[in-house]
């Protein structure tokens, strides 16, 4: 099935601890970035940055090595931006 447009999925589960799921929609080929965040601004990890063909995507992401806290999870493409947020609790 091909998305129509962009998309973002609210992670699961959340709260999480270590490893949550993130769901996204690409409509055109192109760069992507999936950056993570943490409440202050600053960048925790970057989960995928290159191209990707038109599609559905599940990105696994452990943050075993990261604090207990709230994170925002941001997609970015073309002309297309959306953050999320989640809670990570240990």
């Amino acid at each position: 099935e091909t998305p129509s447009n962009y998309s973002l999925s609210q992670n699961y589960p959340n709260p999480f601890n270590p490893v949550t799921n993130i769901k996204f929609s690409v409509p055109k080929s192109g760069l992507v970035k999936l950056t993570v965040f943490d409440a202050a601004g600053r960048e925790a990890a970057v989960l995928f940055n290159g191209e990707l063909s038109i599609g559905t995507y599940n990105y696994d992401f452990d943050a075993s090595k990261l604090a207990s806290g709230i994170y925002f999870y941001k997609l970015e493409s073309n002309d297309f931006s959306q953050t999320k947020k989640m809670v990570l609790i240990k």
